[in-house]
């Protein structure tokens, strides 16, 4: 079984970051970052199965908590996507000072979106895997649309992201209406699996396909049957981490 430790590494907004590292037990084939969804955390059941799935088939993976989340300081609502992706650089940055350069980055929903943004800035990352992800970051809007001319209007408002009450902020929706991942996509140079169940009525497989048709080959696309959006179902996460753990092996750098 991997063993999962507790590190720590400074974000881009200055805030100290709480992360783990699942270390495999036994020869480490290669190692990378996981970014989780919008609100979820890296302690969601999809973000630790994933990471420890990876782990066991000798990936290590560095799974962190984003701005005010979960063990990480800081306020939720001054983060953005902007801030999001900056973290996910600051965590690959963080495994490159323990001599652990990531070689994959992997995205979970909105997590997805920043990992396909990200990418470009990590020229040691040798491959990038999505999963439910949607193809701009604007996707998210839909999930607090009613109260966007509020937030855009007085400055910001309480709304429910997922059964959890959080402050959206005028920035935050300016920035992922702002975000335009078509040239990160296409310019990723790099191998791409997009995973996406056809039956996510959170992100709906049409935003796979659009990331499929604006990637350039070398690209892969794993239809997950069955599955949500969360991967909270028996086996879920475990099933993707198999699949990219298969995938991956000709891009790992030990």
């Amino acid at each position: 079984m991997p063993t999962s430790l507790k590190v720590n590494f400074t974000g881009s907004t200055g805030a100290r970051l709480a992360g783990v590292l699942d270390v495999p037990d036994g020869p480490v084939r290669g190692w990378g970052v996981f970014s989780h969804g919008l609100t979820l955390g890296k302690d969601f059941v999809a973000s630790s199965r994933i990471c420890k799935g990876l782990a066991e088939q000798g990936v290590g993976m560095l799974r962190f908590d984003n701005l005010g989340l979960g063990d990480s300081e800081g306020d939720w609502s001054d983060g953005s996507f902007s801030v999001k992706v900056a973290d996910t650089l600051k965590a690959a940055e963080f495994l490159r000072s323990e001599g652990k350069a990531a070689s994959l980055l992997v995205g979970h929903s909105f997590g997805g979106a920043a990992v396909l943004a990200a990418a470009a800035d990590l020229p040691e990352v040798g491959a990038v895997a999505t999963v439910a992800a949607p193809y701009q970051p604007r996707h998210v809007e839909h999930m607090f649309d009613a109260e966007i001319g509020t937030i855009l209007a007085e400055g910001s408002a309480e709304v429910d992201l997922g059964g959890s009450r959080r402050e959206v902020r005028r920035h935050f929706v300016e920035d992922v209406e702002q975000a335009d991942l078509r040239g990160c996509i296409r310019g990723l140079h790099r191998p791409l699996m997009v995973l996406h169940s056809p039956t996510d009525n959170t992100v709906g497989i049409d935003n796979a396909s659009e990331i499929f048709l604006t990637a350039r080959h070398p690209r892969s696309f794993v239809s997950l049957e069955g599955a949500e959006h969360l991967l909270t179902g028996k086996g879920q996460a475990q099933r993707v981490a198999r699949i990219i753990g298969a995938w991956v092996e000709p891009y790992l750098k030990a």
